[in-house]
């Protein structure tokens, strides 16, 4: 294949599709076209007809704004992504998104653009393809063998996510990591220099990274970095990549007019000039359509050779081929067998509620992985005699995150999108936010993760605000297909284990107390497996339409049953209603939801150790939210409790007066 004439094609189709859309950024993929040409063409391992093949190299573009560059290699390399969708760049509708949408368009292995995030997403997937090395391979047999690739900016290794995720991948040697630097020392304010100067050589070796730096636009440099980086087998490696961007440009490569702006028709056509291309409007050589076609034939015949020894392997070991069909689709076993019991009368944090859940299940699904940003022992996240994972030991099971919560969650993203594990991480919930950016992007692609948020409320105690979440929990309820659960006691916790486990289709936060709660009776009040519905009546004082209903979450269901039969005591008709999770709640049809909070009884009670923001959608106007909107205090939390009004006599006082 001509490498010259492919990376020249690349670089008029990404010009073409960004002058079309009139938005983009055509400067980055112009700069990196040759680095992308010779991955492509000589190194990648895909099959453009089996995309989803298990032991394909992973490519991320975490400079996702270059988008146009990982659209015309996907084109040209024969996924199914005709050149119209090139045309259509950033329309409504089209594959070809402003930046790469995992799910969306064929071949693209996760959504980028928030800087830094792709990157930490190929470290967790090159962990993850460490693990199944450790779990399949064989001195017989290499069942997965494969690198992940990521072509990244100098904004990815700005962003405080990627100093996490380097120390963590130098820490743990994953030698099939392989990065791309594109240094050009641009970005959209200018010139680099004036906020960024970081020796990348020298803080690349301190993570115990391979360093190598190439003449970006040299094919002979570029190819002979890419096989050290794979030779080299203990350290992850970065290829500096020294690029101008919007080459070939005569009058806008090297500067930032280039970086996030079309270069305008005449200019175009000065550039496909300079480059020896015609003016024709993506243009593409049908040298460089057969040129892939042989590369994809090739590959072709990797991956069927691959079938073969998959066969073999499965013929001679059937049991851990069986193991390996299971994880790849992510098969549960039958959950509520294996649950822990609790006994009636006892109490017990969530939080260690669900750490017994976790030993349990884990014994019965062998994918399951997971760990903390070193809280394992507050949030009970560890699971027992199942090895931990760290350098030359990917066998295990427990991730140490160390204290990198947005990495954590990136990580998280990658080692689930790499295929073949079931993953969570665990963190106090008030550090929710930093790894919202991660959520956010779970929540996306709909990814089906596992948050395990502890510590869930101000009854953090002596801590204080600083650790007390109150927004939290709504701002978690904000990002849209993610799943929220705060459940009321240990069983009802089992039972939040069980609906994350089944939801395949987005995260799942599970929010869990730090202090006891009562095991609630389940012999005298409903199963707890009503849980998945959302919410459930739990008690009620007289039979049909309440005069009042009462709506609780997590730890305040306590209080507020209380409160609630002493009111049926005095002869009112109280309904209490546990409701764990809104979002499973309104998945329910209109008749469950009405049967649970009848639209007749608008004297309506909620109550939650956290601010008052979404409530008045079940409460509605003439309703009485016992929440908390402003921060909490340092001290004994049984006393905030009483200073805070989350006690039962405060909750009856508040529902007796509007009973009236």
């Amino acid at each position: 294949m001509d490498l010259k004439l492919t990376a020249n094609t690349i670089r008029g189709l990404a010009m073409d599709g960004v002058q079309a859309a009139k938005s983009g950024h055509p400067g980055m993929p112009m700069g990196m076209a040759d680095v992308a040409a010779v991955l492509w063409a000589k190194y990648l391992k895909y099959n453009p007809v089996n995309p989803d093949w298990p032991d394909r190299d992973r490519f991320i573009l975490s400079a996702g704004h270059g988008s146009m560059l990982h659209y015309s290699l996907l084109h040209l390399a024969g996924y199914d992504l005709p050149i119209e969708e090139l045309k259509n760049f950033r329309q409504f509708g089209s594959k070809t998104a402003g930046h790469p949408e995992y799910g969306h368009t064929v071949g693209v292995e996760t959504t980028t653009g928030p800087l830094g995030q792709g990157v930490t997403n190929g470290v967790g997937m090159a962990i993850a393809e460490k693990m199944l090395e450790a779990r399949y391979n064989s001195a017989e047999r290499k069942i997965v063998d494969h690198f992940t690739y990521v072509i990244a900016s100098e904004g990815e290794f700005e962003e405080g996510v990627s100093h996490e995720a380097f120390s963590l991948a130098g820490n743990h040697g994953i030698g099939k990591l392989i990065v791309f630097y594109d240094q050009n020392f641009i970005s959209i304010e200018g010139d680099t220099h004036i906020t960024y100067t970081d020796d990348v050589t020298k803080r690349m070796e301190a993570y115990h990274w391979q360093v190598l730096e190439v003449d970006g636009h040299n094919h002979d440099e570029i190819a002979a970095a890419i096989e050290a980086a794979q030779a080299e087998t203990e350290k992850p490696t970065v290829i500096i990549c020294n690029t101008k961007i919007g080459y070939g440009s005569p009058n806008k490569e090297g500067g930032h007019e280039c970086h996030g702006a079309p270069l305008g028709e005449e200019e175009i056509l000065l550039t496909k000039k300079n480059l020896g291309m015609p003016e024709d409007k993506f243009y593409v050589p049908a040298e460089v359509y057969e040129g892939f076609k042989a590369v994809a034939r090739k590959n072709a015949e990797t991956e069927a050779l691959w079938n073969a020894a998959f066969a073999q392997f499965a013929q001679t070991d059937p049991e851990k081929a069986l193991e390996w069909d299971i994880a790849q689709k992510g098969e549960l076993p039958d959950l509520k067998e294996v649950l822990p019991e609790f006994e009636k009368g006892s109490s017990l944090a969530t939080r260690s509620a669900s750490g017994k859940t976790i030993n349990a299940i884990a014994k019965k699904m062998p994918f399951l992985v997971g760990g903390s940003a070193d809280l394992a022992p507050s949030n009970n996240t560890y699971m027992a005699d199942m090895g931990d994972i760290g350098k030359d030991a990917f066998d295990g099971r427990n991730f140490h995150f160390g204290v990198r919560e947005l990495a954590m969650g990136a990580i998280m993203n990658g080692v689930q999108l790499h295929g073949g594990f079931r993953i969570f991480g665990g963190t106090f919930l008030v550090f929710a936010d930093y790894v919202r950016p991660a959520a956010r992007l779970a929540a996306l692609m709909g990814l089906p993760v596992i948050y395990v948020f502890t510590h869930d409320s101000f009854c953090v105690g002596e801590d204080g605000p600083t650790h007390q979440p109150i927004e939290t929990c709504a701002s978690l309820r904000m990002i849209p297909n993610m799943t929220v659960i705060r459940p009321a006691d240990p069983t009802e916790t089992a039972m939040a284990w069980v609906a994350a486990l089944e939801n395949k289709s987005g995260p799942t936060a599970l929010l869990l107390t730090r202090q006891n709660l009562p095991v609630i009776d389940r012999d005298e009040y409903p199963a707890a497996d009503n849980l998945k519905k959302g919410a459930y009546t739990l008690w009620q004082s007289g039979e049909g339409d309440p005069d009042l209903l009462m709506i609780a979450t997590g730890s305040e269901v306590e209080i507020t049953l209380a409160a609630a039969e002493k009111l049926g005591g005095e002869g009112a008709n109280v309904r209490v209603v546990s409701m764990p999770s809104w979002e499973l709640f309104e998945k329910q049809d209109q008749d469950y939801q009405d049967s649970v909070l009848p639209p007749a009884c608008v004297k309506r009670v909620a109550v939650e150790a956290g601010t008052s923001f979404g409530w008045e959608r079940y409460v509605n106007r003439c309703g009485v939210m016992i929440t908390k909107d402003d921060f909490g205090a340092s001290g004994p939390f049984k006393v905030l409790q009483k200073e805070f009004g989350f006690t039962a006599e405060n909750v009856y006082e508040k529902a007796k007066v509007l009973l009236g």
